[in-house]
């Protein structure tokens, strides 16, 4: 059964929740614990999945308990619950937290929120592949970006439109730039996949002091990646794969929000291989050495050394992070789409087409992507295999301008 840890100072608040959720008492082990010290003593004792803490505690807050749960525990999803939480504190939790909810909070959405960390359990079985996915705060940054970011936070004429897109060309930014902006701190009623609307709603005064003053992205700017990882490259796939994926997307009539769906999978669509790469540099070092160069079924290797590929390993992160399911779906099947349920026009089938497209054009292969396409699936979505004009990787015309 499923095991989830409340910890909150105020013992009322802890009855409330116990009383809210009781109709989950078949599902989930729950225990309710007084306090940061208390919560450390108990999963001394006691395996758990789930921690969900409050932010303001006397002793030890919420930020801190959180860090040494990551510290000491990285297999555990870790949930911040508070409605006293202000800017510095936010900043805090960029690093231990997986999500951020709101008090007083609806009871169906953290239901909701707990169950989807446990359905994630499907797409890794391997417990020390869990264990380095849910230790990740954040992804490598690519050096050249941090540095673009914080020369244009510091010029006279800033602005959102040209942070944006700085940061949406690098897939680290990108990915903790949403989750910042779609965690329940914030306030934002549906779900952000467009970059350029996320950094318009966290202000700049938030971006530069979460660049400038917390050196949130330094960290991950120096990380030692494995052998024949090649950042930059990576960085341009995934940008071709996104911006490809959107005109794709607006060539079959979607919608702006599928559109940003697509957009946003596609850029994030190989988060799994930084993850991998950072994580276990050596390790894939000597997978990667086997592809011979060619990188495009990197993940046939993968499933057979790993029992997992970097598809269902990005996926597992960003459904930790919060994001969108369609996003989700995207990352973790784009590989394999016939394995998920989804079916249609959706952001899995535009970046499994796209994918292929890009991976062809960077390789020279024949016509239908050298066998990277699962063309009984495609047939069945109905979507329009358009060829766009591949995207260059310094193209301006980048982002989508809005999302709802």
């Amino acid at each position: 059964m499923k095991s989830i840890l409340f910890v909150d100072d105020e013992p009322n608040i802890l009855v409330g929740l116990e009383r809210m959720l009781r109709p989950m008492r078949h599902s989930w082990t729950m225990k309710f614990v007084n306090g940061g010290q208390a919560a450390l003593d108990f999963m001394e004792k006691e395996p758990i999945d789930v921690i969900v803490s409050d932010m303001r505690m006397p002793g030890m807050d919420g930020a801190r308990l959180l860090s040494e749960v990551m510290q000491r525990y990285p297999r555990v999803v870790r949930i911040a619950l508070s409605g006293h939480s202000g800017d510095e504190t936010m900043l805090r939790l960029t690093g231990p937290i997986h999500q951020f909810l709101s008090k007083p909070c609806n009871p169906d959405v953290l239901k909701e929120t707990v169950e989807r960390a446990f359905s994630l359990r499907n797409l890794l079985q391997d417990d020390a592949l869990i264990r380095l996915v849910s230790s990740f705060t954040a992804l490598p940054v690519l050096p050249r970006s941090h540095t673009e970011l914080i020369e244009e936070l510091h010029a006279p004429d800033i602005s959102v439109k040209m942070i944006a897109r700085i940061i949406e060309r690098d897939v680290g930014m990108a990915a903790k730039t949403l989750q910042w902006v779609n965690s329940a701190y914030f306030g934002v009623r549906n779900q952000v996949t467009s970059v350029t609307y996320a950094v318009s709603l966290l202000g700049l005064d938030v971006i530069r002091s979460m660049v400038l003053t917390m050196g949130v992205f330094s960290e991950f700017a120096k990380r030692r990646l494995a052998a024949g990882f090649s950042l930059e490259t990576f960085m341009d796939h995934s940008v071709a794969v996104g911006a490809s994926a959107k005109r794709v997307a607006l060539q079959n009539g979607t919608n702006e929000r599928l559109a940003n769906d697509a957009f946003t999978a596609g850029i994030l669509h190989d988060t799994g291989k930084l993850v991998l790469a950072a994580g276990r540099s050596d390790e894939y070092a000597s997978l990667l050495a086997r592809t011979g160069g060619d990188t495009s079924q990197i993940h046939d290797i993968e499933r057979e050394v790993l029992g997992a590929t970097h598809a269902e390993v990005g996926g597992y992160l960003l459904g930790l992070w919060g994001f969108p399911d369609p996003v989700v779906e995207a990352v973790a099947y784009h590989h394999n789409p016939a394995h998920c349920v989804a079916r249609g026009i959706t952001p899995l089938a535009i970046i499994h087409w796209t994918n292929s497209l890009v991976h062809q054009s960077e390789s020279g292969a024949g016509s239908r992507g050298s066998g990277l396409i699962d063309e009984a699936y495609l047939e069945e979505t109905k979507l329009r295999m358009t060829r766009p004009d591949l995207f260059e990787p310094r193209d301006s015309s980048l982002s989508p301008e809005a999302n709802t």
